[in-house]
């Protein structure tokens, strides 16, 4: 199960990677971001001590700010999928 999970995020990872460039995304190509940009940010959340209680005090050093942009991206992708964008 384990692997399956990890196959599975590192097949969105890639599809990321594969449309970085592109004008648009398709539905199950914006829902792989949405995933994969999870994925980064949990681990990263969880690099930095972030915590549901603590989550405005991640800091300011580049890692912070990388959390803060991915938390951006994402919130811009589930409002797209919503069609709120």
């Amino acid at each position: 199960m384990q692997d399956d999970l990890a196959e599975r995020r590192r097949a969105e990872l890639e599809m990321v990677v594969d449309t970085a460039r592109e004008e648009s995304l398709s539905e199950q190509e914006l829902l792989a971001w949405v995933r994969a940009l999870n994925s980064l940010r949990l681990m990263l959340g969880t690099f930095l001590g972030v915590s549901e209680d603590a989550a405005e005090e991640v800091g300011t050093g580049p890692e912070a700010q990388l959390y803060g942009w991915l938390t951006y991206v994402q919130q811009q992708a589930v409002e797209a999928l919503s069609g709120q964008t």
